[in-house]
């Protein structure tokens, strides 16, 4: 057996561990989680540009996606160049109907961003971590704006979590950027029950409940 194959093999064993030992998450509503953030690009005269997105997904859904591709993390806990290509191919291919994560808005409009590119991915403790770009379609001027991304899922499918300090590249002079987490109140606590009965099938018949239970980043430049 090859050094690669028995790295699969013990991947595949791992997974089938944590799969048997996996929680009630595993089979209810969100079922997948995530954590991250958003950066901010600025361009001259204070244009928003572009949003920089991370994702990284726990352990078990790394394991799960890993074997699944018939890959395994290298001797020294990296990506093989072959499961790099692999896992951006498949992380890349998003539906045409979902809108990925950074839900932005400007003075309480929302506005249209293109979809992804440049995606990278790699391994870091043990997680997999996924970074794209999302370009504004037209460039905003954003002095003495409000600027907010929901960094949420529509569906709820994916539970996604601000852990990333946002950061802003490019003219950053006068601005300041800081995460406002989802602070529930009683009522979305029983929302949140409710979703979590809901097993793997099954949609949530909000609209764009993810919204709802989303951390959110705010923008200002002064």
């Amino acid at each position: 057996m090859t050094g690669a194959a028995h790295r699969i093999r013990l991947a595949a064993a791992a997974l089938a561990a944590c799969l048997a030992a996996a929680p009630p998450r595993a089979v209810a509503h969100p079922h997948i989680f995530v954590d991250g953030g958003v950066d901010f690009v600025i361009g001259d005269g204070s244009q928003l540009t572009a949003l920089e997105v991370t994702w990284i997904f726990d352990a078990f859904e790394t394991l799960y996606m890993l074997a699944a591709a018939g890959h395994a993390p290298t001797t020294v806990g990296a990506l093989a160049d072959a499961a790099q290509r692999d896992l951006i191919q498949e992380l890349g291919d998003w539906p045409e109907d979902f809108a990925g994560s950074a839900h932005l808005s400007i003075d309480g409009q929302p506005i249209s961003l293109d979809r992804p590119t440049g995606f990278a991915v790699d391994l870091i403790d043990g997680r997999l971590r996924l970074t794209f770009l999302r370009r504004l379609a037209n460039p905003r001027e954003i002095k003495a704006r409000r600027v907010e991304v929901g960094f949420y899922e529509a569906t709820y499918f994916y539970a996604f979590t601000v852990t990333n300090p946002p950061r802003i590249r490019g003219s950053s002079d006068h601005c300041m950027a800081e995460v406002k987490r989802f602070n529930p109140d009683t009522g979305l606590v029983v929302l949140q029950s409710t979703l979590f009965d809901l097993d793997r099938e099954e949609t949530p018949e909000i609209a764009n409940v993810g919204a709802l239970f989303a951390d959110r980043v705010v923008l200002q430049c002064g």
